[in-house]
C-alpha cells in the first residue's frame, strides 16, 4: 500500500504535490502500522519555519512517542486541525484525511530529491 504518485522519506513520511506551491505531508501506512493506535499528534503552528531532516512534531501511540521529521525545508502553510480531536484517522486513512500539515518549500525542486514509491518500497522490504 504505497501510492505511486507520492514521494517519501527514509523516516516514513510522504509528500504530495511539488508543483511550486505548498506540499502536503503525512506519515506512511508502514509508519502508522508500526506505531499502533495513534492517540495524540503535536504539530507546529502555521508560519513556523522547518528544516529538512529536523524534528517538527510528535505522534503518540499506545506503544510509543515518535518524532515527525520535516521532509523539506520551508514554512508551515497549514496543519490538519481535525487531528486534535481525531488523531486515530491517521491509522485508518494515512494518505487521505490523516494528512499532517502543508509546507511551502524553500526549494520546490527538493521534492524531486525524495524517494520514489519504488525506492521507498525497497526500503520497507529490506
Amino acid at each position: 500500500m504505497i501510492p505511486e504518485d507520492l514521494r517519501y522519506t527514509a523516516e516514513h513520511e510522504w509528500v504530495a504535490g511539488g508543483d511550486g506551491g505548498a506540499v502536503r505531508v503525512g506519515i506512511t501506512h508502514f509508519a502508522q502500522d508500526a506505531l499502533g493506535d495513534i492517540v495524540f499528534v503535536q504539530l507546529p503552528d502555521e508560519g513556523a519555519v522547518v528544516a529538512a531532516g529536523e524534528p517538527l512534531g510528535e505522534i503518540e501511540s499506545t506503544k510509543s512517542v515518535s518524532e515527525i521529521y520535516a521532509p523539506l525545508s520551508g514554512t508551515v502553510a497549514a496543519r490538519n486541525e481535525a487531528l486534535a480531536d481525531t488523531p486515530e484517522v491517521i491509522n485508518t486513512d494515512p494518505y487521505g484525511a490523516g494528512w499532517l500539515l502543508e509546507i511551502t518549500p524553500d526549494d520546490p525542486a527538493a521534492v524531486e530529491g525524495l524517494l520514489t514509491a519504488g525506492a521507498y518500497r525497497e526500503l520497507t522490504e529490506s
